[in-house]
């Protein structure tokens, strides 16, 4: 997800690199940078113009701050604008106090509606919102059995009259049903065509003019790039949505439709799907985005990921584990399932900053370490992963979990050598101490599994001996209930 993006910015900040100041002369090939990055990544034309026009205004007008390098300074400017373009804030999904809240999905065929259905269920169950869905779409064979499946996947009833149905009594009826049974929101799951015609605007206009919905959200395919813009101004004038979702941002997006749909429809992105599985929907943040497509990271989504996994009681006795050397193989393999827990390895790294850069490879390397560790703990008895002692004093144990395992004795050495040196390394820096350790993050061993088999990026660094590295505070590095992981 925008990493061609991140990548053609990045070109345009070294033009200012060196430079004592922004000038005239010097911000035109940047600024040129910057306009090729927002048209490979399938920006809506007029977007870009007016988002070069209005970055060089901003950067010519730009006062000098003492310590700031003008490329430091170029990037702020690219970034408000971004997030200006996406538009500046979150807007949540409405919540009336007449119960139900009525939302109406629409969308063409294929952007993934009815899964988006299912996954915009689910997140407002996490917010403890009771949902019905509403199966109005008879014309897909199986569309009503796939939602059907989904729900019954995340806990969530369907209503449903059958494929022989009326579209529109059946979401009429599923409205009544969400109003007797005392549900706080009811999803309408509406029919797709393989593009815009008379007769699906018809049926959905007229679904609208009966129940009357309080949120209308598009479905759009992220795929399509500045295409997707120009559908959601078309839905927007002809039926009148209130916000969009933008589905497969995970895939070989190039981003264009994430920064064109609100300035050329006027219609927010209030979520965005970043992934197959159901849990994979998230609330859109135009600063989060910004911050990613700069390959700034995302801590604050990561943290929100992490908080709906972890049990607060757990982390602090975790916390304590760690800080006295007690930390063992058991908790462990608890983190590592924590990890899995709140999706891709890659998906995770990207959100932190300085880790957007790591390739599929590396990538890929590290996935393949965490199954390595998961596969010899799962070899070892419970009493060894309780003292991880006893394997290192232990030849023929270390044999035993290799077999197990089905890697080398070598192997399972290296894992309780390098697990040994984490702990000492968390008490130390429990005590506030800070020592390099060469071999830990980036050096082939279980912190590999973490860097992706490379070095460390940038704020890593002064954990595997980086050389010269500045030192953190512990209470820099830990956050409660999430410093652990």
């Amino acid at each position: 997800m925008f990493d061609a993006l991140a990548d053609r910015l990045e070109s345009a900040w070294k033009k200012l690199r060196g430079q004592d100041k922004i000038s005239q002369a010097n911000i035109q090939e940047a600024l040129r940078e910057v306009r090729r990055a927002l048209l490979e990544a399938d920006v809506n034309l007029q977007v870009v113009k007016d988002f070069i026009s209005e970055v060089e205004a901003k950067a010519q007008g730009a006062e000098v701050i003492s310590g700031v390098r003008p490329d430091q300074q170029f990037i702020k400017i690219v970034y408000d604008e971004l997030v200006q373009v996406m538009g500046e804030e979150n807007v949540p999904l409405v919540e009336t106090e007449q119960k139900p809240t009525i939302v109406l999905m629409a969308g063409l065929q294929g952007t993934g509606k009815t899964t988006a259905t299912a996954k915009l269920a689910l997140h407002l169950r996490k917010l403890e919102r009771s949902c019905l869905l509403v199966a109005t779409d008879v014309y897909r064979p199986a569309a009503i059995d796939q939602l059907i499946t989904l729900g019954k996947q995340i806990n969530v009833p369907v209503f449903e009259l059958g494929s022989d149905a009326d579209p529109v009594e059946i979401a009429r009826q599923g409205v009544e049903r969400a109003k007797a049974e005392g549900v706080n929101t009811v999803i309408i799951d509406t029919a797709g065509r393989l593009q815009i015609d008379e007769d699906m605007m018809a049926e959905l206009a007229q679904i609208k003019e009966t129940v009357q919905p309080h949120e209308t959200l598009l479905v759009v395919d992220s795929m399509t790039g500045q295409e997707a813009a120009n559908l959601t101004r078309t839905f927007h004038e002809q039926i009148g949505i209130t916000g969009a979702i933008l589905t497969k941002l995970d895939g070989d997006s190039r981003g264009g439709a994430a920064l064109s749909v609100r300035q050329i429809s006027g219609a927010p992105i209030k979520f965005v799907g970043v992934g197959e599985k159901v849990e994979a929907l998230q609330p859109f943040y135009p600063d989060r985005m910004a911050s990613r497509i700069l390959g700034m990271g995302d801590v604050l989504t990561l943290v929100e990921k992490a908080q709906e996994e972890i049990d607060l009681a757990d982390a602090e006795k975790m916390q304590e584990k760690i800080l006295s050397a007690k930390f063992d193989f058991t908790d462990f393999l608890k983190q590592l399932r924590l990890l899995k827990n709140m999706g891709s390895l890659g998906g995770i790294l990207k959100l932190i900053p300085g880790m957007g850069k790591l390739s599929d490879d590396q990538l890929k390397q590290g996935e393949t370490q965490l199954k390595r560790c998961e596969a010899m703990i799962n070899s070892m008895t419970k009493q060894e992963r309780q003292d991880p002692d006893l394997l290192a004093s232990s030849p023929s144990r270390r044999r035993r979990v290799a077999k197990g395992s089905g890697y080398k004795e070598a192997d399972v050495s290296k894992l309780v050598s390098d697990f040994q040196k984490m702990r000492s390394l968390m008490q130390q820096m429990g005590k506030g101490n800070f020592p390099g350790m060469p071999g830990m993050f980036g050096g082939g061993g279980m912190g590999n599994a973490y860097a992706g088999g490379r070095p460390a990026a940038p704020g890593w660094r002064g954990y595997n001996g980086g050389g010269g590295a500045k030192k953190k505070k512990p209470k820099d590095k830990k956050k409660k209930g999430f410093g652990n992981l």
